[in-house]
């Protein structure tokens, strides 16, 4: 939602998936009904979501007494009458003011607190320093939500099932599939123990109850058989050397008559435009690179193969193409510089390629940056989905 005051721009966005909303640009009302609009979305915001509302004012460079007078009202108010909702406030210490302004509120209600995006980084954000993929994981799942929270009903999962989510990562999208679904018993397993530490923090800091989130070896896994309805597996497979050593898990601890529904990838689709011959190159290269690590990230479309082969029955496939249109563009973009940091960072290094080879694989990611931001470019990463029943 966008909206102007008084000739300058300012937008506001909430984003449900992380309880997160948004302020930018510049803020300047005369009066505080211009703010109308704007403090309608935030009471929706503020009455829907759980445990912690994220208000990210890090990229707001102007705001005048009107506008703040009117918002720390309405977040005092709201903690007053929701004691049980912790709010929040991120700023950046290159707005320096904003700080000092917004730290005032911690003193007015013992539920808001103020950190500087800087030195202070939070769930709602994409970053979290732990290995190469760890920053950009959220947004990841939020891209691909926007088309899995529809396609997860026509393979299957509904209300009330009793669900497991193996190599859960970071539990977004544990955390997405519970408040989606209200299952009956959701169990997220993960051989990372930070990342489920940081899952449970989540979980606890947006309310979501339910999940029960375990330490495990996906090919091992110490679950009993025959217990769940569903059971997913997402961008997983295709990182293990023997895939269909995870699969039999899946199959084993899936009831008779459930399903599995895995998601791979095949990188060497991806694609953008303008630039497209470098792009291409560049993808190739990166399924050659997965390939000398015994890792397959073009394992989506052989999913088909991999589950009629471990005995499942009712093979639904499809496909959805993530791309720089599904939201905020830089988002698509962040994704893709986190692949060239570890692909063409560590991954290359460690196979032995020369700086000049490693220069030439960069320049594709950067293309394909260049078409996801370009005002008229084009950028899609290519995802697969396959789900198999259990025979009864």
């Amino acid at each position: 939602m966008t909206s102007q005051a008084t000739g300058h721009a300012f937008d506001w966005r909430f984003n449900e998936n992380d309880q997160e909303f948004s302020l930018q640009g510049c803020l300047r009302p005369q009066s505080a009904d211009e703010l109308n609009g704007c403090m309608e979305a935030l009471d929706t915001a503020t009455s829907t979501v759980k445990g912690r509302l994220y208000l990210n004012v890090r990229r707001l460079v102007r705001m005048n007494n009107v506008a703040f007078q009117a918002i720390a009202r309405h977040l005092v108010d709201t903690c007053v009458n929701r004691p049980d909702l912790n709010i929040q406030v991120t700023t950046s210490s290159c707005v320096g003011w904003s700080t000092r302004k917004f730290q005032a509120l911690e003193s007015a209600n013992q539920n808001i607190t103020v950190s500087e995006y800087d030195s202070d980084f939070y769930p709602g954000q994409t970053f979290l320093e732990e290995g190469g993929f760890i920053p950009i994981l959220r947004t990841q799942t939020k891209l691909t939500w926007h088309h899995e929270r529809e396609i997860l009903g026509r393979h299957g999962l509904k209300p009330g099932m009793q669900m497991a989510d193996i190599c859960c990562g970071i539990g977004d999208f544990a955390v997405l599939a519970q408040k989606e679904y209200e299952l009956g018993r959701l169990v997220a397993l993960d051989h990372s123990k930070s990342s489920l530490d940081y899952a449970r923090k989540v979980a606890a800091e947006f309310g979501v109850k339910g999940v029960e989130y375990v330490y495990g070896d996906a090919s091992e896994m110490l679950l009993e058989s025959n217990q769940f309805d569903f059971v997913t597996c997402r961008h997983a497979l295709q990182v293990f050397d023997h895939p269909e050593e995870i699969l039999k898990e899946l199959y084993r601890i899936c009831k008779p008559g459930g399903r599995v529904y895995i998601t791979n990838e095949k990188n060497s689709h991806c694609l953008g435009e303008p630039r497209s011959e470098t792009i291409q190159w560049t993808y190739n290269e990166v399924a050659k690179l997965w390939d000398h690590f015994d890792m397959d990230i073009e394992l989506g479309p052989k999913s088909r193969r991999y589950l009629a082969d471990g005995g499942f029955e009712d093979i639904k496939m499809e496909s959805f193409m993530v791309t720089n249109l599904d939201g905020n563009p830089q988002d698509f973009a962040d994704i893709i510089q986190s692949w060239e940091n570890v692909y063409a960072g560590q991954m290359a290094v460690e196979r032995g390629d020369s700086p000049e080879q490693i220069a030439r694989f960069r320049q594709g990611f950067q293309d394909h940056i260049f078409a996801a931001l370009h005002p008229k470019g084009y950028a899609g990463w290519p995802i697969w989905v396959a789900s198999g029943r259990k025979p009864l």
